[in-house]
């Protein structure tokens, strides 16, 4: 599996040559510096460990800065890319180029936090009639049992904390690759905010 650590910079649109106007998400991709390498015989299966976004060795603890050793400072942000299809050294600084020849991709973001939110918005309830009198329009309805058991069951659609939650889209399609600005543009929406960090991976279902 191909990837890499991205930072989403936001929506634009862009024109083919055939004049079609496309709806795309900008990621930007920063140097992915492999940090380290897992391998079947040591740790019991193969993974290359990416890291992005320098950060000064006074923001973090000595057990954590001494992984980076062998790439020259501390990482923001640690990824482990299971079974990486490119042969890859540590040390060795990973950029867009990954995704030149890749067609599709698979996005993984933190989606927007929405605050606590009612039912009806958390869940996409209908609710009841707007009609005078019916005294039930944006209620949840009845949640708990009567005598037995007595109580709520866990997963129960309620209100509650909305957003905020790992979200996937996958099968995005890649517009354009931009290796001189370091820059992926894909087709559609991207989960997560403005700014926001995003792990870009080649499409499984692809």
């Amino acid at each position: 599996m191909l990837g890499l650590i991205g930072r989403k910079v936001g929506m634009t649109q862009v024109f083919d040559d055939r004049g079609v106007l496309t709806p795309v998400t900008v990621i930007k991709i920063d140097p992915n510096v492999v940090v380290g390498a897992r391998t079947e015989e040591k740790h019991g299966y193969s993974a290359c460990l990416l890291g992005a976004e320098d950060v000064k060795p006074s923001r973090v603890t000595k057990p954590y800065a001494g992984q980076f050793k062998a790439v020259g400072g501390p990482k923001r942000y640690l990824m482990e890319m299971r079974d990486y299809e490119k042969e890859v050294s540590v040390g060795e600084a990973l950029g867009v180029d990954v995704f030149k020849d890749i067609a599709f991709v698979d996005i993984e973001g933190t989606s927007k936090g929405k605050g606590f939110q009612g039912a009806m918005k958390r869940h996409g309830f209908s609710g009841g009639r707007a009609t005078h009198g019916s005294k039930f329009k944006r209620g949840l309805g009845g949640t708990g049992m009567a005598a037995t058991p007595s109580r709520i069951f866990k997963g129960t659609k309620m209100a509650g904390r909305m957003g905020g939650e790992k979200t996937s889209v996958q099968n995005l399609r890649v517009v354009r690759v931009d290796e001189d600005k370091q820059i992926l543009m894909v087709k559609g929406a991207v989960p997560g905010p403005r700014k926001g960090i995003v792990i870009v991976r080649k499409a499984i279902k692809k």
